[in-house]
């Protein structure tokens, strides 16, 4: 299972007065006591680094890499990294796993000794439970994400109504402290008045509404009323917990009815075991923290020039506070397994974030210049990669981060609302040729400005990834690509984006939200959206040329507020349908330019342009030069979109561009771990189906 690296610290013999290499190596079998030799080696990376941090006072370098060897290290804390830890562009220090397993370091603790129970469980003890800060909310089993037993097993239950008392208001819309009243319906209720005073004192409410997600400890439960009472800060008008709110319960013993599930009772650990797996052969482990590595630097003095390289980076957990989680979008303020503060040239090379309670990587404050590249970051808590600040601040802007050639597959586990890469303020980061799938939320997410006020998120570069399977049914206001402010500078090309669907409204492939201004959306192939292929809310200056729209389900096009300025420049553009409509929302009102684009629906119909028809449409100024025109794609259901009417392409002046571009690349093998399991992607196939009949029953 896990593997944690030990450094062997192999230093290079006959050190002498010149600068040289130093090579450290660390393995499974050594002590933080040992002489660092090859024959000798340490235990842990922290070890290794204070070993460095001693040589480095009499002895100079040309580089330093520490050698990893394959196996399980259990971190008891964080692997912090302060400015005195900092390389240089002379000598950057290298953490390397060697050998064909990359070494683990894990947050978590093993649990052993489970027994069958009644009932078709396993039960062990809580390993060194004296030595657990706060109870642990997620398990990991054979390299699996355990399920916190829950009711429903699948699906959510919704609520009758919900009432709210402000106990106190406060100076902000959002009112202080409130407590909600959650009327249940007969099928719920029937749940609640099962459980045990126990069991409600320890379970969670996890609420999906819009683009948000609420997790709340329970109050109180009225038998009587049929009503469930949570408190904490008042709901946010603009989305509030309603009769359209999705939730189940979850970390009650009760629930524990699916293969897969687990929970904990007082200190003991239940789990019930999928079909195969053995008592005495399963591995189980708890996580004990929720950070693995700190980079700590300071705006005088950063963190610089250190590579992690081959390394594996698990098991790490989220607690839920006792007030519970408000809603934020993007799951903003949940932290990372890897955070980094004042952090410069950090390479991320080759590594595996995996089986996370929070978000995997976060370049937060005052970062510059850091890599993350041909990573896969898979089985997470909340979303892959965070970049910048949610809060502005002049001085420690992050920028010229690069993501690329990496995986983010598979997250949302305990914030669904959180995104595959957010890019708050920031400015200048490279985001290009990943892979992002399976999440219940965004792929990409650009911006944290609602509005035209200043922005930092300038000249970000957001190209050639894939996006796809995403939303999934239970949450709404999403796009493959999302953004928000000015954001001027800002190119996003030659994208793939595909299979977006949404609980209600908003699949969006791409999606520019209030105020996004000074954007540049060309070359990207967008298919299979629920909503539309693009749709803007409102913004200005914004450019969508280019691009391939190709048979979304409800609408094609979108945008929503009516505004004096110019939204954006719709050009060059082919949009294929066959389902739907060309325009939905408002996109007969609101005020852009377009031209030179072709339109086709596949069903022979006419083409109308919301209650127009297209010549009346075109008489009003918009498309005077566009065309309603077959592009005669050579093989579509093979997502083969080359173009064989070239009149089209010279009547519009398209461009075509190579959509195979976009995604990973490298060997078939790292090609095939980007690519969704077919069982997976079969689920979500099936799930557009049922949605999309009863849409139209």
């Amino acid at each position: 299972m896990i593997r944690i690296v030990h450094l062997l610290l192999l230093i290079t013999a006959g050190l002498t007065g010149s600068a040289q290499e130093l090579i450290v190596h660390v393995s499974p079998g050594g002590s933080d006591q040992n002489a660092g030799t090859e024959n000798s080696p340490l235990a842990s990376l922290a070890g290794a680094r204070d070993r460095i941090r001693g040589l480095r006072m009499k002895q100079s370098f040309t580089g330093i890499t520490v050698q990893v060897a394959p196996g399980d290290y259990f971190l008891e804390e964080p692997l912090v990294f302060d400015p005195e830890d900092a390389g240089s562009a002379d000598c950057p220090i290298r953490y390397v796993g060697v050998g064909s397993e990359k070494p683990v370091l894990s947050g978590g603790m093993r649990v052993t000794g489970f027994e069958p129970v009644a009932g078709g469980l396993w039960r062990a003890d809580m390993p060194g439970a004296d030595r657990w800060a706060s109870r642990p909310e997620q398990c990991y089993v054979n390299s699996r994400r355990a399920i916190p037993a829950r009711i429903p097993n699948k699906g959510f239950f919704r609520p009758k109504a919900v009432e709210e008392t402000v106990m106190l208001q406060g100076e902000e819309r959002t009112a202080e402290f409130a407590v909600q009243k959650i009327w249940l319906d007969e099928e719920s209720s029937a749940v609640f008045d099962r459980l045990t005073p126990a069991e409600l004192g320890n379970a969670r409410l996890v609420f999906y509404h819009k683009w948000d997600n609420t997790r709340k400890r329970i109050t109180r439960y009225s038998v009587q009323e049929k009503a469930v009472y949570i408190s904490g800060r008042g709901m946010k008008p603009w989305n509030k917990l309603d009769s359209n709110t999705l939730f189940f319960i979850e970390q009650i013993r009760s629930g524990l009815d699916a293969p897969g599930e687990w929970t904990l009772v007082g200190n003991e650990v239940y789990y019930r075991p999928l079909p195969g797996e053995v008592l005495g052969q399963t591995q189980v482990v708890l996580p004990r923290l929720e950070q693995l590595v700190l980079f700590k630097g300071k705006p005088d003095t950063p963190v610089k020039h250190i590579q992690f390289e081959n390394l594996a980076f698990c098991h790490t957990g989220y607690r839920t506070p006792p007030e519970g989680n408000e809603p934020m979008q993007a799951a903003a303020a949940v932290p990372a397994t890897i955070m980094a503060d004042y952090a410069e040239h950090i390479t991320l090379l080759n590594c595996v974030v995996n089986h996370t309670g929070n978000n995997a990587i976060w370049f937060r404050a005052g970062c510059s210049d850091n890599t993350v590249l041909r990573c896969l970051l898979a089985d997470l808590g909340a979303g892959g990669i965070k970049i910048g600040e949610v809060t502005p601040t002049e001085q420690d802007v992050t920028k010229r981060i690069t993501i690329d050639n990496s995986i983010i597959q598979s997250g949302g586990h305990v914030f669904p609302c959180a995104v595959g890469i957010a890019i708050f303020h920031a400015s200048d980061n490279r985001v290009t040729h990943n892979d992002i799938s399976d999440l219940p939320y965004s792929g990409i997410s650009v911006g944290w400005i609602w509005g035209y006020d200043p922005s930092d998120a300038k000249r970000n570069e957001i190209a050639y990834n894939h996006i796809h399977h995403l939303g999934w049914g239970v949450l709404s206001d999403m796009g493959g690509v999302y953004t928000l402010g000015p954001s001027e500078g800002t190119r996003i090309a030659n994208n793939v984006i595909h299979d977006i669907y949404a609980l209600t409204y908003g699949g969006w492939g791409l999606y520019t939200d209030e105020g996004s201004t000074g954007i540049v959306m060309e070359n990207n192939l967008v298919y299979r959206c629920k909503s539309a292929g693009f749709h803007q809310h409102y913004g200005k200056d914004n450019v969508v040329r280019n691009n391939l729209f190709y048979r979304q389900y409800r609408h094609q096009l979108e945008s929503t507020k009516v505004e004096e300025h110019t939204g954006f420049r719709f050009t060059n553009n082919i949009v294929y349908f066959s389902e739907g409509d060309l325009g939905g929302i408002r996109w007969d009102q609101t005020n852009f330019y377009a031209d030179s684009n072709a339109y086709w629906d596949a069903r022979g119909k006419k083409i109308t342009v919301g209650a127009l028809d297209f010549e009346t449409w075109q008489l009003r100024g918009k498309d005077v030069h566009s065309v309603i025109a077959d592009p005669k794609f050579e093989n579509p259901e093979r997502m083969d979109f080359r173009i064989n009417n070239r009149k089209l392409l010279k009547n519009i002046g398209f461009q075509p561009f190579d959509y195979r571009k976009a995604g990973v690349y490298g060997d078939d093998q790292w090609k095939a771990v980007a690519e969704i399991d077919p069982a997976r992607a079969l689920e979500f196939r099936q799930m557009v189906d049922r949605l999309e009949a009863l849409a139209i029953n």
